[in-house]
């Protein structure tokens, strides 16, 4: 099923695809490093809205709408199943660690999963990818901000609002209109103002466009 949050997590990395390349950067050693591929991350519930576990969506850049909403689905289908290796392995060892070794244990996450890029306590390289979305409307809220996860070096996330019917000036008449709303939170280190209202006018020409997102590149 595509969801608000699919179209609109495809709506910002097909600007970043296309318009603002800083956002797909992480910083490693204090340098700004490329990631190797598009990938999107998309919380998702796994306890009834009691938990939020993601799920990784792999190349974007070569999908369609539909064909990530349909791994999305998937996605979300194992976690809820508990047949998620990675994130069950992960949730173990969290479960397990003394509080006073989860700081170490976070910082050398952060170097080898986040930064250098490979797999280490059961997690995979980049394991929310370049950009997370969560969609916090499925639980009927309206606006939110998502904290950076420091051991992942995200450096952009995206959290998507519940729709609701507004009224709004069209063509100079009051009329009523779904609404959402939409906020991120960026790594300042990789890009400034200038690069958030570029991507923030691709964005909202996609989302009144949306055909423009099933174009692949070379399509």
């Amino acid at each position: 099923m595509v969801t608000p949050g699919v179209v609109v997590g495809m709506a910002f990395h097909r600007g970043i695809l296309h318009e603002v390349p800083a956002f797909h950067h992480r910083v490693v050693f204090g340098r700004i490093v490329p990631f190797p591929s598009y990938d999107v991350a998309f919380a998702v519930d796994i306890g009834a809205g009691e938990d939020l576990a993601p799920t990784k969506v792999l190349g974007v850049d070569r999908k369609t709408v539909v064909d990530v909403a349909r791994e999305l689905e998937a996605g979300a289908a194992r976690l809820r199943a508990r047949r998620d290796r990675d994130y069950e392995t992960s949730s173990g060892i969290a479960r397990s660690v003394p509080w006073w070794a989860l700081r170490p244990l976070l910082s050398t996450a952060s170097l080898l999963n986040g930064g250098i890029g490979v797999r280490a306590f059961g997690q995979p390289a980049h394991p929310l990818g370049s950009m997370m979305v969560t969609n916090i409307g499925s639980f009927g809220l309206d606006e939110g901000y998502v904290a950076p996860v420091p051991f992942a070096r995200v450096p952009l996330y995206v959290c998507v609002g519940a729709v609701h019917d507004a009224p709004m000036a069209v063509d100079g008449e009051v009329v009523v209109r779904p609404e959402v709303v939409i906020t991120a939170t960026a790594d300042h280190r990789l890009v400034d103002g200038a690069h958030a209202a570029t991507l923030a006018r691709y964005v909202r020409g996609a989302l009144a466009h949306p055909d423009i997102l099933d174009r692949l590149p070379g399509g």
